[in-house]
């Protein structure tokens, strides 16, 4: 069936390809075409020897069809022929994970939707500045209803000139996110007489849905064949049924993409080798909801989201917020209430934050937890308010909801308890802790509305000390009394969140150079001196709100429109760390695991505080250093400071939505060890001793 399915097509296009060489001059299109398609550069500027990515955009008809690599048991992927400046290169293109489509008992690999492929394209090295680059390709392709199929070809072309990069085409991130996330785990499969079996490394929280394989080689498994999928820990154990006839030694390497959840896919490269029996079924190909699991999630959001209020951008206001509460006396019932309020602050917070997330990543962006980190403008707004708490601590102005000098402690309400935990909740934003990673990772492939219950249990746990104060008296009572000391205490607070405040201008110009740095550091000096003209007034009994508020309003006009032009590329990189790592990359994974050393992999963020305190503490060690060298181990670092979508997925793949990761591949181990998240030289050294 396969062959003579292959061979009516291929003659479907050569007449179709005759007639259009009858027809017309051999670079039209076929008119009209029941697929639009389009060559579309990533950058309109690139450099020298630079690559970039192409888009062969796809837009098919209503009711009509493309095909995948494999189209199954009918349909051919596209071809093409290029036409490009000499001594430039393209890739083979990558195509999106494909849904299926069963007609009349014969599996298609199909797109039902628009789609694009990908297409790596290198400019020539000996490009000069100025040149514009013509880059143009025949191309062929096959589009389908359910009934009739029509071979069609077009002529594809774009230009691409030579200069400083410019901005990147934003819809390549929804492209990118698309495309099949490579597994770097060891995938291995065994041939039996009428089967074909796989063991795949896959965390166990991963919500599988419905899970299929596309399998790239052709004539290996039989594609309308029922699939069977069995749980067995860390492994998804799949059953492919073979075609009639198939070899009886099976494939050398099999290539292969397995759709899970909602379209999401993994690429996968099996070799042959042991495949493990047992496991629970997948009833229905869906993964049984697994409470017990679900509750470590809540648990483990619940312990990061604690552990958040000892971070040097939250326990100021934690602690000036408990003793604010010491401080006006409250009744039972008021420290209760004001508890409440602040619990549904932050927990609201969490809910928008993760809910946003969510949102993004249903529409196709690639991003993960604290994606707002990685966008210049969030922090700049992060900087301003960190300033102006800071301002608040030192008592150049007095902000009530956050408790200050006697008059102000005392006017607690609801409304300024919920104000404070919407507001510890923002500002907690740029720190990240230990458990929240494998948290957020599982809450991202959850079901959205047990997603939503894993960041309102962060919510929770950011909330649960003041939570405890506002319903327990005893608690209450082992507060320090109220006194003078509480004012210089205050001011006291003021030198962390001054801190974190220096941490977000430094990492305003990690991510959008010197001047956008510059830029926010004078609208943060014009914020304080608004707010000192603010505090004068307070400190006189006289209302500012008449002057303050238009140059406040000024002040953000400013930035919303002077902000998003400074704002330029990254500086580069910072030199190699102690250890030699070198810049993470799929393929400098694969060079390092196939060179037969131990690899050590580390995901880091420059707004990472967990990430920064182990390597400081564990990492960047002259003990770590030598163990390493000692162990012969190569070092990779992922940088996730500004999106990287290869990085997003890698994380994804390994159960975590943000960083710290760190990953150990022994030499010859089908997968990588994850180690914890809060690291120890000793830990490393050990690691290390083992290979």
């Amino acid at each position: 069936m396969r062959v003579l399915a292959t061979l009516v097509l291929a003659i479907a296009v050569l007449c179709g390809l005759v007639t259009v060489t009858a027809a017309q001059p051999a670079l039209a299109q076929i008119a009209p075409t029941h697929m639009a398609t389009e060559l579309i550069a990533e950058r309109a500027v690139a450099a020298p020897g630079q690559t970039i990515q192409l888009a062969v955009s796809m837009k098919p008809d209503k009711g009509w069809h493309g095909y995948w690599l494999n189209g199954g048991d009918a349909g051919f992927a596209m071809q093409f022929k290029w036409a490009l400046p000499a001594g430039a290169k393209v890739a083979e293109p990558r195509y999106p994970v494909p849904q299926t489509l069963l007609i009349n008992g014969l599996m298609n690999h199909v797109y039902e939707h628009d789609y694009a492929l990908l297409v790596a394209f290198t400019l020539p090295a000996s490009a000069h500045e100025g040149d514009t680059l013509a880059i143009s390709a025949e191309a062929d392709w096959l589009v389908c209803t359910e009934e009739i199929c029509v071979p069609e070809h077009g002529r594809l072309a774009t230009t691409v000139r030579v200069g400083p990069p410019a901005p990147r085409d934003a819809r390549f991130d929804g492209w990118l996110a698309k495309l099949p996330a490579p597994l770097p785990e060891t995938v291995h499969f065994a041939t039996q007489a009428k089967t074909l079996r796989l063991a795949i490394p896959i965390p166990a929280a991963l919500d599988l849905g419905a899970p299929h394989l596309f399998v790239r080689t052709d004539g290996v498994t039989a594609y309308a064949a029922p699939q069977r999928f069995w749980r067995k820990g860390d492994l998804l154990l799949a059953e492919l049924g073979r075609p009639a006839g198939a070899p009886g030694d099976g494939p050398g390497r099999i290539d292969a993409v397995l759709r899970y959840g909602s379209g999401e896919g993994l690429q996968i490269k099996a070799t042959p080798g042991a495949v493990a029996s047992g496991g629970t079924p997948l009833v229905g190909t869906a993964l049984a909801f697994d409470l017990a699991a679900f509750l470590g999630v809540l648990g483990g959001a619940l312990l990061g989201g604690l552990i958040l209020n000892i971070m040097p951008c939250v326990f100021p206001i934690l602690s000036l917020k408990a003793l604010s509460l010491a401080q006006a006396n409250a009744a039972p019932g008021k420290a209760r209430a004001d508890g409440l309020a602040y619990t549904a602050g932050v927990i609201l917070a969490c809910l928008a934050l993760g809910g946003t997330m969510l949102a993004l990543r249903a529409a196709g962006n690639e991003i993960g937890w604290a994606f707002q980190l990685q966008e210049p403008l969030v922090i700049a707004a992060l900087l301003a308010l960190a300033v102006a708490i800071t301002a608040n601590f030192a008592g150049l102005f007095e902000l009530p909801s956050l408790g200050g000098n006697g008059g102000s402690a005392g006017r607690i309400g609801e409304r300024g308890a919920f104000g404070t935990g919407l507001l510890a909740a923002f500002v907690a934003t740029p720190c990240t802790g230990p458990f929240m990673a494998a948290a957020m990772g599982a809450a991202l492939i959850l079901p959205p509305l047990l997603a939503l219950t894993v960041f309102a249990a962060l919510g929770l746990g950011l909330a649960l000390p003041f939570l405890a104060l506002g319903f327990s008296p005893a608690l209450r009572r082992l507060l320090p009394r109220p006194g003078p000391w509480m004012e210089r205490f205050r001011k006291a607070m003021a030198l962390p969140m001054a801190l974190t405040a220096l941490a977000l201008l430094w990492l305003a110009w990690r991510l959008g150079g010197a001047g956008f740095a510059i830029a926010c550091g004078a609208i943060a000096m014009g914020l304080v001196a608004v707010l000192a003209m603010i505090g004068r007034a307070q400190h006189g009994g006289v209302s500012a709100t008449s002057r303050a508020a238009p140059a406040l309003a000024g002040l953000a006009l400013v930035g919303a429109v002077l902000l998003p032009q400074v704002a330029g590329a990254p500086p580069a990189a910072a030199a190699a760390d102690l250890l030699g790592a070198k810049p993470f990359s799929l393929a400098a994974l694969t060079a390092a695991r196939a060179s037969g050393r131990p690899v050590f992999v580390y995901f880091t963020a420059d707004w990472c505080l967990t990430c920064k305190v182990n390597e400081a503490a564990a990492i960047d060690r002259e003990s770590t250093r030598d163990a390493f060298a000692k162990a012969n181990v190569q070092v990779l670092r992922g940088d996730w400071t500004t999106r990287d979508p290869v990085i997003t997925r890698v994380l994804e793949t390994h159960g975590a939505a943000g960083v710290p990761l760190y990953l150990w591949y022994t030499p010859g181990s089908a997968e990588a060890t994850i180690l914890p998240q809060v690291l120890t030289p000793a830990l490393l050294e050990a690691t290390a001793r083992k290979g």
